[in-house]
C-alpha cells in the first residue's frame, strides 16, 4: 500500500493550518532564516504551533533550511536545526550539502531540495547513497524522466511539483538575479528577473519582439495527471507558493485534496492518504478563481509544442485570472466620475459588486482595478462601473483576478477536517460500555454508570436518542455508531450522552494521533558517491555545484574530483552560464532551429541597456543564457 501525500505551502503558520485543514496531508514551511523565500521566515514558536495541530491528523511539517549556507553562519544554522527539531518538525527540506553534518546527528529526515537541481538517474544515485530520505525534483521531467530517476534511487521517497509558478531556470542553478543584482535566488533573494520583459533581437539589431517577458512561464497545473505521477514513482505531491495568501492555498489544497481522494477511491488496494481525516463544511474549489498565469503541463509528456503562448505567458508575467471577455464600449461619467465599461461575457458569468479585474493596456502592461458596480444586465453581457480605469479602450480583453463572492464563500465556510471515530456500544441497566477506535487506529474502552433506577418507556425513541447523540462530532472527531446492543434501557438524557461524546474526544486527544511512518535514512557526510555530470567539468566540480562553506567542501573532495570551485554567490565567474533551460524562446516562438532551419542567427535580449546572450543546444533541446 503506497501512501499519496498532498504538500501545501505555508508562508505562516494560520496558513500552515488552513492547509492541514482543507486536507492537506503535510505543509512545508520556512523558519527564522535560511529558506528559500526570504520574506517567508517563521518564528521557533509558530512553527511548534503548526505542528502541534497537524499531528493531531497524522500530517507532517517540513522545515525548509535550503540556502546555499556561507561558513561564518554554519553554527548558527546548526542550532536552528536543533531548535526546530525540538519544535516538532518531521523533516528538513535542504540544499547545501553540509546539511548532512549539520543536521545528519538529530535523527531528522532530510530531503533534496528542488534546488539540488534532480533531473537526472545518476545525480539521484549521488544524493541516496548520501542519505537522503526523499528527493524533490526538477519541474522539467517527463513521465519517463520520473521513473528513470525512482528507479535509479528506490530507497528513496520521490516529490514532485503538481501546481503552481514555475522557474524558466533549472532550480538550484540560476545565477541571473544574483549577476544582475546582488541577490542570489539560492540564498532565497531572487529579483524573478524571469518575469521581467525583454526585447529579443538579433546579432545586426533588428528587434525581432519588442517588450514582452520572454522569459515568463505560466504556472504548472497537473491535477489530471496525478495517477500518472504515481504510477511514475511519485509519493508526494506538492503545491508552489510559500508567499501565496491563505485564500490561494485554500482553494488550491481543497481542489488537489478531492482529486486525491477520487484516486485512492478508485484504487483502493494500491493507494491510501498519508494523514486521516475527512474535510466537511467546505467551499467548492475553482482553481481558475485563483491566481494563475495560464496554466502548463509542461514536459510532462516528453514533448515540447512549438507555437506562441504554449509554455509561456510572455504578454503578462503577474496573474491575470479567468478569461471574461471583451469590452464594446467605455463612457465616462463626469457628474459621477466614475468609468462605466460594457463587456461580453460567456454563458452563465455572474460578476459580483466588488469583483477585480485586470487587463494589458496598448503599452503592454497589465492594468487592474475594482468593479465598485458589476450588473449582469443579461446573458452575455455586463456593466462594470469603477471611481478609475487607466488605460481602458475598447477592445480590451477583460480577465476576473478576484470574485468576490467567491472570496466570500471562502470565508463563510473554509472546510472543517474530522477523524472518524467508530463506536462498539453495549447499554446496561446501570452501566454503558462503549469500546472506541479511530481511523489512525487509537483504541479506547470506558465504562460510564447511567446513575438511573428507572427504566424508559419509550424505547424506541430511547434508542433514537443514543444513536442521534453518540454519532455526531466532537472537537476533530466525527463518531459513528457501528454496533450498540441494548440489554437494558435506563432512561438517561442527552446531556449524558453528549458528556460521554466529549469525553471520548479528551481521551483520545490525550493519546496522541498514530501516524503513518515517515522515511527515514541514515544520512552520512563521508560517502565517496560518484559525482554526478551536471557539476562536473574536466574533474572538477564546478560553480554549478553551489559549494559556498568548507564542510560542502569536504565533502565533495572525498569523492576525489581535482578540485572544487566556490559558488557563484561568492566568486563571480567570467562566462558562467547564468541560466540553463529546457524552454526554449526560439521554440515558443515557432523558430526552432530543428524544425524549420532558419538561417542560424545570434539572438539577445535587452533590457534597461543590459544585453544577455542566448544560446541553443538543440542536441539537448535546451537553451542557454549567458552575459552579452
Amino acid at each position: 500500500m503506497k501512501d499519496l501525500e498532498l504538500l501545501a505551502p505555508a508562508r505562516n503558520a494560520d496558513i500552515g493550518i488552513a492547509a492541514i485543514d482543507c486536507g492537506a496531508d503535510a505543509v512545508y514551511i520556512a523558519g527564522p532564516g535560511f529558506g528559500a523565500r526570504q520574506a517567508a521566515g517563521n518564528s521557533v514558536e509558530d512553527i511548534e504551533r503548526l505542528c502541534s495541530h497537524a499531528h493531531r491528523f497524522g500530517a507532517r511539517v517540513f522545515v525548509t533550511v535550503n540556502t546555499i549556507i556561507f561558513d561564518n553562519e554554519l553554527d548558527q544554522v546548526r542550532k536552528l536545526v536543533r531548535d526546530v527539531v525540538k519544535a516538532g518538525a518531521d523533516a528538513l527540506i535542504v540544499q547545501d550539502l553540509a546539511m548532512l553534518s549539520l543536521a545528519g546527528d538529530c535523527g531528522i529526515p532530510l530531503h533534496a531540495s528542488t534546488q539540488c537541481a534532480i533531473r537526472t538517474p545518476e545525480k539521484a544515485r549521488f544524493l541516496a547513497e548520501k542519505g537522503y530520505s526523499r528527493l524533490i525534483l526538477e519541474r522539467e521531467l517527463s513521465l519517463a524522466q520520473i521513473k528513470a530517476i525512482g528507479d535509479a534511487a528506490p530507497e528513496c521517497e520521490i516529490e514532485f511539483f503538481v501546481h503552481g509558478a514555475l522557474c524558466v531556470c533549472y532550480s538550484g542553478q540560476c545565477y541571473l538575479s544574483e549577476n544582475i543584482a546582488g541577490r542570489s535566488a539560492n540564498r532565497g533573494a531572487c529579483i524573478q528577473a524571469c518575469r521581467s520583459r525583454y526585447d529579443l533581437v538579433d546579432e545586426n539589431g533588428k528587434v525581432l519582439v519588442k517588450d514582452k517577458a520572454l522569459l515568463s512561464l505560466k504556472d504548472y497545473r497537473l491535477l489530471d495527471r496525478l495517477g500518472d505521477l504515481a504510477e511514475a514513482g511519485v509519493c508526494s505531491f506538492k503545491i508552489e507558493g510559500r508567499l501565496k495568501n491563505e485564500s490561494y492555498v485554500r482553494n488550491v489544497v481543497r481542489e488537489y485534496s478531492i482529486a486525491l481522494d477520487a484516486l485512492v477511491a478508485a484504487n483502493p488496494t494500491l493507494y491510501r492518504r498519508a494523514s486521516f481525516g475527512r474535510v466537511a463544511k467546505s467551499f467548492t474549489p475553482a482553481l481558475d478563481k485563483t491566481f494563475n498565469r495560464g496554466y502548463t503541463e509542461l514536459y510532462i509528456d516528453g514533448t515540447k509544442p512549438s507555437g506562441k503562448g504554449v509554455w509561456a505567458s510572455m504578454d503578462a508575467a503577474k496573474g491575470m485570472g479567468e478569461a471574461i471577455g471583451k469590452v464594446f464600449s467605455v463612457k465616462t461619467d463626469l457628474r459621477r466620475s466614475n468609468v462605466v465599461i460594457e463587456v461580453e461575457t460567456p454563458a452563465g458569468c455572474q460578476l459580483h459588486n466588488g469583483d477585480g479585474f485586470s487587463f494589458v493596456a496598448g503599452n503592454g502592461d497589465a492594468i487592474g482595478f475594482r468593479g465598485d458596480v458589476c450588473e449582469n444586465i443579461r446573458s452575455g453581457l455586463a456593466r462594470i462601473i469603477s471611481r478609475k480605469i487607466d488605460y481602458i479602450y475598447k477592445g480590451a480583453f477583460l480577465y476576473r483576478n478576484l470574485d468576490a463572492e467567491f472570496e466570500k464563500e471562502i470565508a463563510r465556510n473554509p472546510g472543517t477536517r474530522e477523524i472518524g471515530v467508530e463506536l462498539d456500544v453495549i447499554v446496561g441497566y446501570h452501566e454503558l460500555c462503549v469500546t472506541a477506535l479511530s481511523e489512525d487506529g487509537r483504541r479506547i474502552n470506558r465504562k460510564y454508570l447511567t446513575a438511573s433506577d428507572e427504566e424508559a418507556t419509550n424505547i424506541e425513541r430511547l434508542e433514537g436518542l443514543f444513536i442521534s447523540q453518540l454519532g455526531k462530532t466532537a472537537g476533530i472527531y466525527r463518531f459513528n455508531i457501528s454496533s450498540i446492543l441494548f440489554t437494558a434501557h435506563p432512561l438517561v438524557s442527552s446531556a449524558f450522552l453528549n458528556g460521554i461524546r466529549r469525553d471520548l474526544a479528551e481521551v483520545l486527544d490525550k493519546m496522541h494521533c498514530i501516524a503513518r511512518p515517515l522515511l527515514k535514512r541514515e544520512v552520512s557526510n563521508d560517502s565517496t558517491a560518484e559525482i554526478p555530470q551536471d557539476v562536473l567539468s574536466d574533474g572538477i566540480i564546478t560553480y554549478k555545484a553551489n559549494v559556498a562553506n568548507r564542510i560542502a567542501r569536504e565533502i565533495y573532495l572525498q569523492s576525489s574530483p581535482e578540485s572544487v570551485t566556490q559558488a557563484y554567490e561568492i566568486d563571480h565567474q567570467n562566462g558562467a552560464e547564468l541560466m540553463r533551460t529546457r524552454y526554449c524562446i526560439r521554440k515558443e516562438l515557432g523558430m526552432c532551429l530543428l524544425e524549420d532551419n532558419p538561417k542560424a542567427r545570434r539572438l539577445y535580449l535587452l533590457n534597461n541597456g543590459r544585453r544577455l546572450a542566448l544560446s541553443f543546444d538543440c542536441r539537448n533541446c535546451e537553451m542557454v543564457v549567458k552575459e552579452g
